[in-house]
């Protein structure tokens, strides 16, 4: 099992474990995407608990600060980390962290999922690393016209969230996705939906809609904030099934 952020703390993570059905004693690794509170707070506590590495970009692993207490095995742009059956690669992306990434991990039968999220803007980098995979989870941040007409955000906040270092919008999540389809993709997993400026209906309606255009025929499932999502279960293009816990 690899875990892919770990933003809780020890104890959710064991709940939210638990109510998936997993055992987090089988982890042998946590890969992060960036060092911000939501997607790192117990990342080195499980980490450490287990005895197994954070997979991180070097900015990463230094805003961490986790020093010498868990292992560390470098990502970079370009780089393969091979775990325990699993390959890990990553990409930059544009967001206020120190050095974020999105990240795919592929498994020995074929599997394989691809994460994106906290990136204001889809680089061509990006596209290329969520083309051909089993799965996708990303971000639908936010509805633009209810980001627009938030009264509790702010103008610097909404300029923030809608810029190139800030969330993807509904619709840029949409414009991804359609890129990116091929007969393979089995399930779309719409992630860091903002509680002010979005629903699970618009972001659900946004890119389903799109998808279906394009002739996706999996699952678009979206991800709520107080409880786990899977186990998703995902027929393979080649007939073989398997089991995929978001």
């Amino acid at each position: 099992m690899l875990l892919l952020d770990a933003g809780f703390s020890l104890r959710e993570l064991d709940r939210r474990a638990e109510r998936a059905g997993l055992d987090l004693s089988g982890v042998v690794g946590v890969a992060l995407t960036h060092e911000h509170g939501d997607h790192a707070a117990g990342a080195v506590r499980v980490a450490a608990r287990h005895g197994v590495p954070i997979l991180a970009s070097p900015g990463t692993w230094q805003a961490l600060g986790a020093g010498d207490s868990v292992g560390f095995l470098p990502l970079t742009q370009g780089s393969r980390i091979a775990l325990e059956g699993f390959v890990v690669t990553g990409c930059p992306i544009p967001h206020d962290a120190a050095e974020p990434l999105a990240l795919v991990v592929s498994a020995r039968d074929g599997t394989s999922v691809g994460l994106a999220y906290d990136l204001g803007r889809v680089t061509v980098a990006v596209r290329y690393l969520l083309r051909n995979l089993t799965a996708i989870i990303l971000e639908a941040n936010h509805d633009e016209v209810l980001l627009r007409t938030a009264s509790e955000y702010p103008v610097s906040v909404q300029q923030r969230i809608a810029g190139s270092a800030g969330h993807l919008s509904n619709r840029c999540a949409a414009e991804l996705l359609t890129s990116v389809h091929h007969r393979g993709l089995g399930a779309v997993l719409l992630a860091h939906l903002s509680q002010r400026a979005n629903t699970e209906t618009a972001a659900r309606e946004t890119i389903a809609q799109a998808m279906r255009a394009v002739g996706f025929a999996g699952a678009v499932l979206v991800a709520r904030q107080d409880e786990p999502v899977g186990p998703v279960q995902l027929a393979h293009a080649a007939g073989s099934q398997y089991s995929l816990r978001l």
